[in-house]
C-alpha cells in the first residue's frame, strides 16, 4: 500500500526532513500533501521547490485531502497549533501524526488530535544540512509500523534517539538551543582573534577549524574531554592560563545553567 504523508506547515525543517525521502525515491513526490497558510507561501514552494508535490492553502476545499493521509507530519508554529486541529475532520482512525512543535506535550497532541495516534518529536537546525539529531517520544497504541516509518522520515538527516517524554526538554536544550550557544562561543572565541589583530573572516574560520579538528581528534582517539585537556594543557603554559580565566569567570557553571534554563522553559510550553 502507497502511503501519504501530509506534511502540516512546510518550511525549512519539514522540507528537510521530506526532501532526502523524495532525493533517494524513498516516496514519490504525488504522495506528499502540503498544506500552507497563506497564497504567498504556496507560490514560492511552487515556484522554488524542486520537487512537483501536492500543495493547498489551508482555506481551500482541497485542503481537506490532506486528512485522508496516513501520516501527518504537524510542522506549524506552536500558536497555530488550535488552528489546525479545527480544520481536523475528526474522522475516526488510527492514523499517525508526527509533532515536530516545540515543547507541545503528548497530552495536548492527544487532546488536540483524539482520533490519530501521536508521536512527539525534538528535532534541531542542523537537520537542514543533514547531521541533525532527533529525539522520538512514542504515543499509546502506537504500532510497529508506525513505530519504523517515523525512525524511516528521520534517519536520512539526523541520528534518532528513542526517550520517555520526559527528557525530551533537556534533549531539546542540548540540541535545539545548544547550536545558538555554540554560535556565541564562535563569536566569543573569534573576537578574541580579533582582539588579537587577525582578521574577523580569519579569525572565525580558524575558531570553526579548530572546533571541527577538536572533535574529530575525540572521536577517532576515542579520548574523554578530560584526556583531551591534559594533553594540551602544559605547566605554566598559555592554555592552563587562558582556563584559568574562564574558572574565574564560572563559564562552566553558565554553561550548566543556561541548559537547566532551557530544559525549564520548554517544560512551561507543555
Amino acid at each position: 500500500m502507497t502511503i501519504k504523508i501530509a506534511v502540516i506547515g512546510f518550511g525549512n525543517i519539514a522540507k528537510a526532513i521530506i526532501t532526502p525521502l523524495l532525493e533517494k525515491n524513498l516516496i514519490s513526490p504525488e504522495d506528499i500533501y502540503c498544506l500552507v497558510n497563506s497564497k504567498e507561501s504556496l507560490e514560492n514552494i511552487k515556484k522554488n521547490f524542486k520537487y512537483d508535490v501536492n500543495i493547498f492553502q489551508a482555506d481551500s476545499k482541497e485542503s481537506n485531502l490532506i486528512w485522508d493521509c496516513q501520516v501527518k507530519l504537524l510542522s506549524v508554529k506552536p500558536q497555530q497549533l488550535k488552528e489546525i486541529s479545527e480544520l481536523d475532520n475528526h474522522k475516526k482512525n488510527e492514523n499517525l501524526l508526527v509533532s515536530i512543535l516545540a515543547g507541545v506535550s503528548l497530552d495536548k497532541l492527544i487532546q488536540k488530535f483524539p482520533n490519530h495516534r501521536c508521536v512527539r518529536v525534538v528535532t534541531n537546525i542542523p537537520i537542514t544540512v543533514g547531521k541533525g539529531l532527533t529525539g522520538i517520544a512514542w504515543g499509546e497504541d502506537i504500532s510497529e509500523d508506525q513505530k519504523q516509518f517515523t525512525k524511516k522520515l528521520f534517519k536520512n538527516s539526523s541520528k534518532i534517539y528513542e526517550f520517555t517524554e520526559d527528557y525530551l526538554d533537556t534533549f531539546l536544550a542540548l540540541t535545539s538551543s545548544g547550536p545558538a550557544i555554540i554560535a556565541l562561543i564562535i563569536e566569543a572565541l573569534s573576537d578574541g582573534g580579533l582582539s588579537g589583530g587577525l582578521q574577523k573572516k580569519l579569525s572565525e574560520e580558524l575558531v570553526m577549524e579548530m572546533i571541527l579538528g577538536t572533535i574529530t581528534l575525540i572521536k577517532q582517539k576515542n579520548l574523554s574531554t578530560a584526556d583531551l585537556r591534559n594533553i594540551v594543557t602544559s605547566p605554566g603554559g598559555t592554555t592552563i592560563s587562558a582556563l584559568r580565566v574562564l574558572e574565574n569567570k564560572n563559564l562552566r557553571s553558565a554553561l550548566i545553567e543556561s541548559i537547566v534554563s532551557a530544559s525549564n522553559r520548554s517544560k512551561e510550553f507543555r
